[in-house]
């Protein structure tokens, strides 16, 4: 009898650790999708050679937050790309857009931190507040930042922003810029315009080994790869 129960209470441990580890299983775990991080200071210290070595996780590319507006530089920008790239990740930086700051001083800003040479992806644009602008307005500030950046690197950046975001404010106004787009929802997102979206960040609370905290985590959709994504280094 007692046997009986120290087997009942082993069945039990196992099916509880169980149940508890289907809540671990992460999108990348279980898909052949191109995974990848959006990560800034707010991840504090990252142990970049753990987060390099996750083989279960099928990460092929991390963005990095490198400034916003026409001053700030994210504090952790400088350590993390030198150690992401040291252990071989593939790496490219964004911008937070404030569309109020005269554009020449944001890329300047952007572009004292992100030199071409020392980018292996494209550059990404955030935009996700209007800074009081209205939507025309908005979206011409916009416009003659990512010409701007465009004329600097030699590539069109990436564009992240949220669903509903873009819904109100930038229907028609990105054509020939790649839509990196946040959703959280588990559903995949879909535009108003119908427009193709390159990447989907799926969720702003991943978990991932060498990061204690939260991550931003994305992949890329459809039939889109990694290739669209590299950055031919400029001198």
């Amino acid at each position: 009898m007692k046997l009986k129960k120290i087997l009942f209470l082993i069945v039990c441990l196992f099916s509880f650790t169980g149940i508890r580890a289907q809540y671990n299983i992460q999108c990348e775990d279980t898909c052949s999708h191109i995974h990848g991080l959006d990560m800034s200071h707010y991840q504090g210290d990252v142990w970049w050679e753990t987060v390099a070595e996750n083989s279960n996780h099928k990460l092929n590319y991390v963005y990095l937050k490198a400034t916003e507006g026409g001053t700030r530089i994210d504090q952790r920008y400088l350590e993390n790309i030198e150690a992401a790239q040291r252990y071989g990740m593939n790496v490219g930086s964004y911008h937070f857009y404030r569309p109020s700051v005269p554009q020449d001083e944001q890329l300047r800003n952007f572009r004292m931190q992100c030199r071409p040479q020392d980018q292996d992806l494209i550059p990404m644009v955030d935009v996700e507040t209007t800074s009081g602008l209205g939507r025309e307005a908005l979206r011409d500030s916009l416009q003659k930042f990512l010409v701007l950046m465009t004329r600097e690197y030699g590539v069109r950046p990436l564009v992240y922003t949220y669903t509903n975001f873009y819904n109100r404010y930038l229907v028609g106004a990105l054509d020939g810029y790649k839509l990196f787009i946040a959703q959280y929802n588990g559903r995949e997102p879909e535009l108003q315009d119908g427009r193709d979206i390159f990447a989907w960040q799926y969720t702003g609370k991943g978990r991932i080994n060498g990061v204690n905290g939260y991550v931003d985590k994305s992949r890329l959709m459809g039939k889109h790869s990694m290739r669209e994504l590299r950055y031919r280094r400029r001198r």
